[in-house]
């Protein structure tokens, strides 16, 4: 694994002067990863949204604590209907949350949410980013998310992005109170009220202002009424599912008020966007149903006249209690911007209500039918926009107010950019020459050929251009080239030079050929931790302090002129792999090792008893050919591997190959012990590995791990010659937990559950929420209780709402709050201390319980039936107590148990406990004393 360098002890700071950072300049905005653009926008609506934008300076910066927090039709109704410039803070990636979509957890599900807010995103019309705080699971109250973050380092990334940003308005969907529900919800909502005050004081976080940032502060604040009504005084915490006094506290103004807090404006989700034909609201559930690790896929609601309210913690400017905007009290045209500088601006004055004249013509003689009528003016305005500029760099105006003027000016010209170039109907995209292009007859049905998705460091490789102008209008083409934002040393020279002039209804393609430099970075993620118990992370590279991602390796750059005004268009280069079902998918390419060395999971047990064990490792090759070396591995002392070594052959690109090696421990005990994969190939070595974590639809991401394995001896003994089945749900690693008890399982499919002889199983293991992505489990629910009736075991873990529908052989309740124990030291009280499940083939006792992660359990039952029986209470401070996380019943001749105690999150980390729990529950058909 690549250590992190000097860099990462200095966090976010020096991040802006490394990244050439200019005082007056704005983010420069990432790269557009995506291929094309969302219907909004293209055409008539995407033209819509960049002339309403020309027409204000209005701005807002939405802080809230993880992806899906998000009020999306209130951004979508501040970007596509007001035209306002929109950023939202996110503090975590959501690494915590529960992943409906795949098996990936913690730090790996953290990147797949990162890409489905920033999928989201592009609905909302929004420019994201990030802090360096982790979601370390659902957190109940506020002081402790601010003991594990860190009061000074959460302040320290809001500050830093108000900075970055400069918004007129700050807000966030969570007021700091119990009624958010979350204790990570909390801190959002004090640190946007506090970051109002901070971030505008040079004293504060000083260390920004010698990076470059500069002080600025927001006119106003405002957080999200909460949706509980009060009532006798009291109002609904959900996070503790009880009620507790209305009671809110207002950082800005430092004092406590005694009632919900008063809706100040109401932002009108309901209303139509006339552009799209969808209601604000809609455009942010369209872009809120990204998230479906959450979600499992949202719904578009049908149009409603919703309204969002919010209330104002603190303003700079005049303010009344009525509002029909945030931005009440603000000057929000375009001569506004010059009330940011003191002293004489005349010039800036007369040259600003030119832009805003300039704009409204625009808008004026706009005609969706003929959107290239307006790029003359369009052009007018991008030259009047850097004409003005240059005089205001020029100018004695004074600072602050002359940078402060500048931000504002460039953010027009891109703005201007942004619609002349959907004005002229310009198209750029770029992707990886295929091995072999489609030919013949059917080569344009058969459509665009895959391609690889992966490049290694000193790789040559083909990259197609494409650029078409679909205006009716010429253009000039001033420079069409590719760029590696984040690496330097490549080497890229197209293949023939583009034509100077783009003619109207004319598109040109040209192929560059590419090589990387031998030290080519490595797409990955910037952040880091050293282990899953710090709940921040640090940074390797500070440059991109703040953003989603460091930049992919490779990007297309166009320089196109019209009427003497020049825009600038960028794209990433694009890779292609096909999706049986989906179609043609385009994704970044990406850039990694020529061979990725994996063991997962990352820990497991080994019994104490155990003679020999089977380890195996995962080669995956992104060698463009054939590519042959050995692995080895590193052991504890006198623990020996059959063979010492294995050579290896992958055949090509993209191919796997798993190497099993036969481990002889010596004289396990009750401790941790580690192995190390290391691959040879081509002279250099490999110790660590990636998978590409997400799903179709998602772009991928590498996550990398070091190729080793924390092997814990652990005192466990399970049932002999067990036979276990196992039907996956959205992923856990429950049967590789099992192997490592010596236990064959056998991965359960759909005609297994509706024909298959399930007799042949002592025991059967749902995995978690199985019964929400799993239909045939549904349909097949009967045929399961009828396998334990006739002697069968069966462990459902936890399940959510959905789970409420008689599915268990007698009645139980989940609620539809159902209750989750998150502090994972919480007290354990065995119930039934003789019950021979906790005793049999192993004593169960509190110890049992030391050392887990995250959470004791989510999905506790709420009501059950007297036919089951309650093992095991535990409960998080201040919450009633919970018994309903194991529960035992007989049916018939066999045993139904109900889990919510989160085995799935302990296994993989190598927690004692959870094996001897899992190991005496599939053994419960053969436990002598429970037949």
């Amino acid at each position: 694994m690549n250590r992190p360098s000097f860099l990462t002890l200095i966090g976010c700071a020096g991040a802006v002067l490394m990244a050439g950072f200019i005082s007056a300049r704005p983010p420069a905005p990432e790269i557009d990863p995506h291929s094309m653009p969302i219907d909004l926008d293209r055409g008539a609506p995407g033209l819509s949204h960049w002339l309403s934008a020309l027409q204000t300076r209005a701005s807002i910066l939405l802080i809230t604590a993880h992806p899906d927090d998000e009020d999306g039709g209130m951004l979508a109704f501040e970007t596509r209907g007001l035209g306002a410039r929109a950023a939202l803070l996110t503090l975590t990636r959501g690494e915590g949350g529960q992943n409906a979509m795949s098996p990936d957890l913690y730090d790996a599900l953290g990147l797949i949410r990162t890409q489905e807010l920033l999928a989201s995103d592009r609905y909302y019309g929004v420019d994201q980013y990030w802090g360096r705080e982790i979601d370390y699971g659902f957190s109940k109250t506020r002081e402790e998310a601010l003991e594990k973050w860190g009061y000074d380092r959460t302040l320290s990334d809001v500050v830093r992005v108000v900075r970055m940003t400069r918004p007129l308005i700050l807000a966030s969907v969570f007021a700091g109170a119990p009624t958010d529900g979350h204790g990570n919800h909390q801190v959002a909502g004090q640190m946007a009220q506090e970051a109002f005050l901070a971030a505008g004081d040079p004293h504060r976080f000083p260390e920004q202002i010698r990076e470059g940032l500069r002080p600025w502060s927001p006119l106003k604040v405002y957080a999200r009424v909460p949706f509980f009504e009060a009532k006798d005084g009291k109002i609904y915490d959900y996070a503790t599912d009880k009620y507790v006094p209305v009671r809110f506290y207002d950082y800005v103004n430092k004092k406590w008020i005694e009632q919900k807090p008063a809706s100040n404006v109401s932002i009108p989700e309901g209303s139509p966007d006339f552009a799209s034909g969808l209601t604000f609201l809609q455009i942010g559930r369209q872009g809120w149903g990204f998230q479906k690790t959450q979600n499992g896929g949202g719904t578009l609601p049908q149009p409603s006249l919703y309204s969002s309210p919010y209330h104002r913690y603190g303003s700079r400017v005049a303010s009344t209690a009525e509002e029909k905007s945030f931005y009440d009290g603000i000057d929000t045209s375009l001569p506004g911007i010059a009330s940011l500088a003191p002293g004489d601006t005349e010039f800036l004055k007369s040259g600003l209500e030119q832009l805003a004249s300039l704009a409204s013509d625009v808008r004026n003689q706009y005609r969706p039918l003929d959107p290239s009528a307006v790029a003359p003016r369009l052009a007018d305005g991008l030259q009047a926009t850097r004409a003005l500029l240059a005089k205001v760099r020029e100018s004695s105006l004074p600072e602050p107010g002359k940078s402060d003027v500048a931000f504002e000016l460039q953010v027009k010209e891109a703005q201007f950019q942004k619609a002349l170039a959907i004005a002229l109907g310009l198209s750029l995209d770029a992707a990886v020459a295929p091995a072999k292009e489609p030919n013949g007859p059917f080569a344009s049905f058969a459509g665009a050929a895959p391609t690889f998705a992966v490049a290694i460091p000193g790789q040559s490789f083909g990259v197609n251009v494409h650029l078409l102008n679909e205006s009716p209008l010429a253009l000039s083409i001033e420079d069409l080239r590719i760029v590696a934002p984040d690496s330097d040393g490549w080497d890229i020279r197209a293949e023939k030079s583009p034509a100077p002039a783009l003619d109207a209804g004319k598109d040109i393609s040209v192929k560059f050929a590419v090589k990387a430099p031998p030290d080519a970075r490595l797409t990955k993620p910037y952040f880091w931790r050293p282990d899953q118990e710090q709940p921040y992370y640090d940074l390797t590279d500070p440059r991109y302090c703040s953003r989603s991602f460091a930049p992919y390796p490779l990007a297309v750059v166009a320089r196109i002129s019209y009427r003497g005004a020049t825009l600038q268009i960028e794209k990433v280069v694009q890779s292609r792999q096909r999706a049986e079902g989906i179609g043609m998918l385009e994704d970044p390419l990406l850039m990694g090792p020529p061979i990725s060395v994996s063991v997962s999971p990352a820990a497991g047990a080994v019994p104490l008893t155990t003679a020999s064990f089977t380890f195996s490792c995962t080669l995956h090759s992104n060698v463009k050919g054939p590519a042959q070396g050995v692995l080895r591995l590193q052991l504890p002392d006198a623990w020996q591997a059959q063979p010492a070594e294995h050579p290896f052959t992958l055949a090509r690109d993209g191919d796997n190959q798993t190497l099993a090696f036969q481990i002889s421990p010596h004289s396990v005990k009750a401790q941790t012990y580690q192995i190390k994969a290391v691959a040879e190939y081509g002279g250099k070595t490999y110790e660590e590995g990636y998978h590409l974590a997400g799903y179709p639809g998602i772009a991928p991401y590498p996550y990398y791990r070091p190729a080793a394995y924390r092997a814990v001896g652990v005192d466990v003994k399970t049932a002999p010659h067990l036979r276990v089945g196992f039907l996956p749900g959205t992923g856990d690693d429950v049967p590789r937990a099992l192997e490592d008890l010596g236990v064959p399982v056998q991965l359960l499919s759909a005609s297994d559950l509706e024909t298959g002889d399930l007799s042949a199983y002592d025991a059967i293991v749902l995995g978690v929420r199985a019964y929400a992505v799993r239909p045939e489990l549904r349909a097949a629910n009967n045929r399961l209780l009828e396998y334990v009736n006739n002697g069968g075991v069966l462990l459902v873990q936890y399940n959510l709402q959905n789970f409420d529908a008689d599915y268990g052989p007698y009645p139980f309740t989940l609620g539809q709050n159902p209750q989750k124990v998150v502090d994972e030291t919480s007290d354990v009280k065995l119930l039934d201390p003789a019950s021979p499940i906790l005793n049999w083939p192993n004593r169960i006792s509190s110890a049992d319980f030391a050392g887990w992660q995250e959470e004791r359990g989510h999905g506790f039952m709420e009501k059950w039936d007297q036919h089951y029986k309650a093992l095991i209470e535990t409960h998080d401070p201040d919450q009633d107590p919970q018994s309903g996380g194991l529960l035992i019943a007989r049916y018939g001749r066999g045993t139904y148990i109900y889990d919510a105690f989160a085995l799935y999150r302990q296994l993989p980390s190598g927690v004692p406990g959870a094996y001897r729990i899992l190991a005496n529950l599939v053994s419960i058909s053969k436990n002598p004393d429970w037949k």
